[in-house]
């Protein structure tokens, strides 16, 4: 039997070129392709790249998975390697303020170079500090000086001394304390004879006593001041044998950096500082034990030393970063702390740096929907890319401590192509909200979800198929196994001419296929291993979809597959539950009877109808007023609805299926059980394109393959649908037989042909249509009900 409206094979299968798939097989060059099709959004790319310009920053739209970020990765990668590579960045200590530590601009591969200088001067100076100050030279001269306070001290003590023995008095100095004792007989006497003495000779002795005291404290009444000059010439002497120590270790590094005036300043900026440290913690008379040495070096490392922020190879090109936690502190740096002695502590050497720094003269790509979602960052980022510069003002809430004292490092320049990856949804609510967006963002790169099947195309598509192929770590993959994987590409897109740019699900195909195919200790792919693939798959997540056959199978839910009845059709619905999306068939019926309430759509009275359903309903209406009601008023009770569905229902394909309902109850005509139907209508009862066209039929198919095929079933779908044919090789094979039929309509007329196997009928010029014909019965019954409603002369 062949219905009429009936596809043939040819037109429900598309045909990619083979000779093409096995040409490209062969061709080495074909996995180099980095895009397959995307043609505006490569042009885009280039264009944003090449302009050097502010502003100019990227936007790469499109949904997630079509290979935004790993096409976009890999064509900047290329693009870039021309690109002179970007200068080193390094933070310095400020010594005259040490929380505004200095930023320094290296060229590429210097910092390294100068941090390993620095460690090789503070190894020297533990080197040559304290042995310097064990030299003979600096040991006399301190002696010389240490003597000559000691002379000014004897020498006071020794006038005094003569003046206590000119009159019988002894001076005694023991531990830096000075006394005096009378001398009776030729030597001092004890206290206990003193105490024989008499009082007056007691009280004389105690005035000669008071008044040598006097003395002694007017002869020395200068010592603090000689202490002082004593201290500062030592400290002259270790100032001089330091500077005398670095002065040669200093002029060599100066030598090594003639020419860079950043690292010459900070030179001779460190020098006094390096001084006083060296007289603080090197001098002699600061030795400390051998396990101090540690000690040592770690206050002269944490004073001088460079903190490397960035440091490029030479040649290396400009970085492309991508930070995939964008973060205030990952994107724009964070300063760390550290706790001593239970204070918090930092310093220039906890800087570290974040992902704009790394990116620094070069490409930046950031998932903007993760961006505006951060704390300040967004804000922050467009602050920098107005500025050009980044200074690590974090904020206090960021940093979570809104007391500490942190630093206030130098502002960097900075010089980065931003490319943000994000949806089309969230670029037109930043251009509508945000208008600072296109000012920032000029290029927009914008990812097809389809692509154009051409040979180019193809020839890229099998090319990025081998080069995954190979990092798989398999020999190759044979042409019949391409050939699946190009058309299950197709039925991604639900296209016979487009491919889906969702080649991340291709790639979750072959490394599910990798499973099967080392299962079987093969390491050639073949489309034995793909379908083994798709069919585990199916079984993964198929309980929800064999769950509603087996209720239509048990008959639970009641679809009937044979015979006719009047006001019910099967439609053709389509399920996504998580990652399984299936069709179905579901029972659509309709009442009519006289009265005045029009058109009445249970679902959306019971609130399951979605607006987009209801809209399609309401638009039976204009299409009854357009067709049949011209010379009367419209008059009627209808309702439809979608029998046994307890959820939300969404969309407008179920309205030519409602209105062919309708229709039958109205005229009481009854409509083929055996074909099902799907597709949207206008109130003019053209019939528009549906989603989901093969889930719908293979889950029609399947029904009716469970209860056997009679060669009388199939599916009607809207003409503009047959490109979208992508069906499984069952429901081909049977259509190829002879067993099952899908049949296109352009009007609601070539439905209700095909659905009640009876002569629609065509108006005359009279404005009539033929006796017996339904619509002829359309009018009829409309009019009867309109007559009944409003009264009739007849009466």
């Amino acid at each position: 039997m062949h219905l009429k409206y009936a596809l043939s094979l040819k037109d429900i299968t598309a045909k990619p070129s083979r000779r093409l798939i096995n040409h490209a097989l062969k061709d080495e060059q074909a996995t180099q392709a980095t895009f397959i099709g995307q043609a505006r959004a490569r042009e885009a790319l280039d264009f944003g790249l090449g302009i050097d310009a502010k502003g100019y920053n990227l936007y790469v739209m499109g949904e997630q998975a079509t290979g935004r970020f790993t096409l976009v990765h890999e064509y900047i990668a290329k693009y870039v390697r021309k690109v002179l590579t970007p200068d080193d960045w390094c933070y310095i200590n400020n010594f005259d303020d040490e929380r505004e530590p200095f930023a320094l601009r290296l060229p590429p591969g210097e910092s390294k170079r100068l941090v390993k200088n620095m460690e090789q001067l503070v190894d020297e100076l533990l080197d040559t500090f304290p042995a310097a100050f064990d030299n003979p030279g600096y040991q006399r001269k301190k002696v010389a000086i240490t003597r000559e306070f000691d002379q000014r001290y004897e020498q006071a003590i020794d006038t005094v001394e003569q003046l206590a023995q000119a009159q019988n008095v002894a001076l005694y100095e023991e531990n830096g304390n000075i006394s005096f004792s009378p001398i009776v007989d030729g030597k001092p006497i004890t206290d206990a004879d003193f105490a024989k003495l008499s009082d007056d000779d007691r009280q004389q002795y105690y005035h000669l006593i008071d008044e040598l005291e006097n003395r002694l404290s007017e002869a020395l009444i200068e010592l603090p001041k000689w202490k002082r000059a004593s201290s500062e010439q030592l400290r002259h002497l270790k100032k001089d044998t330091a500077e005398q120590g670095i002065k040669p270790l200093l002029k060599e590094l100066e030598h090594q950096y003639a020419a860079d005036l950043g690292i010459l300043k900070f030179l001779r900026q460190l020098k006094p500082h390096l001084v006083e440290t060296i007289v603080e913690i090197l001098a002699d008379d600061k030795k400390d034990e051998k396990h101090d040495e540690y000690d040592r070096r770690s206050v002269l490392e944490e004073q001088y030393l460079p903190n490397i922020l960035v440091s490029h190879e030479l040649n290396s090109g400009a970085p492309v970063i991508y930070e995939p936690n964008p973060t205030h502190q990952n994107l724009f740096g964070r300063v760390e702390y550290t706790n001593v002695s239970g204070s918090v502590f930092t310093n220039y050497r906890m800087i570290r740096p974040g992902a704009l720094h790394r990116a620094n003269g070069g490409y930046l790509l950031l998932d903007v929907d993760k961006l505006i979602t951060q704390p300040f960052a967004w804000e922050t980022l467009k602050l920098v890319l107005k500025s050009g510069h980044l200074k690590m003002d974090l904020p206090q809430a960021d940093v979570g401590m809104v007391n500490s004292i942190t630093l206030n490092p130098q502002q960097i320049p900075i010089n980065v192509k931003v490319v943000l990856l994000g949806s089309r949804e969230l670029y037109y609510n930043l251009q509508d909200y945000d208008d600072e967006f296109y000012e920032l963002f000029r290029v927009l790169v914008d990812f097809d979800h389809e692509i154009q099947l051409d040979k180019q195309t193809l020839y890229d598509f099998v090319g990025r198929v081998r080069h995954q192929v190979t990092q798989l770590g398999l020999n190759s993959i044979s042409p019949k196994a391409m050939y699946r994987l190009v058309e299950y590409s197709l039925r991604m897109a639900e296209h016979q001419q487009r491919l889906s740019a969702r080649f991340s699900d291709v790639i979750e195909l072959l490394n599910e296929s990798l499973y099967f195919c080392r299962k079987s200790q093969d390491l050639d792919l073949d489309v034995t291993h793909i379908e083994a693939a798709l069919s585990a798959k199916t079984r993964r997540t198929g309980r929800v979809s064999e769950a509603v056959l087996d209720d239509i199978k048990q008959g639970q839910i009641l679809i009937a597959t044979e015979g006719v009845d009047v006001g019910k059709v099967n439609g053709l619905t389509v399920l996504e539950v998580g990652d399984c999306l299936f069709g179905t068939p579901a029972r659509i019926t309709s009442t009519v009877y006289a009265g005045a309430n029009g058109v009445v759509d249970i679902e959306r009275e019971v609130e399951l109808g979605q607006p987009i359903h209801s809209k399609g309903v309401m638009l039976l209406t204009g299409y009854l007023g357009h067709k049949y009601a011209q010379l009367f008023p419209l008059t009627l009770s209808a309702n439809i609805a979608i029998e046994q569905s307890y959820g939300h229902i969404d969309g407008d394909s179920a309205s030519l299926a409602e209105l062919v309902a309708l229709i039958s109850a109205l005229t009481n005509i009854p409509t083929r059980q055996d074909l099902a139907i799907t597709g949207s209508i206008n109130q003019y009862g053209q019939v528009q394109s549906v989603g989901g066209v093969n889930e719908k039929i293979e889950g029609f198919f399947k029904l009716c393959q469970h209860r056997g095929l009679t060669g009388h079933q199939g599916a009607i779908i809207p003409k503009s649908n047959q490109i979208n044919l992508m069906l499984d090789k069952d429901v081909i094979a049977a259509v190829k037989l002879g067993k099952f039929h899908i049949c296109v309509v352009e009007t609601v007329d070539q439905a209700l042909e095909l659905l009640m196997d009876k002569d629609v009928g065509t108006m005359n010029t009279k404005g009539r249509y033929p006796k017996g014909t339904i619509n002829y019965m359309a009018v009829s019954s409309l009019l009867n009900i309109a007559n009944v409603v409003n009264g009739s002369d007849d009466e």
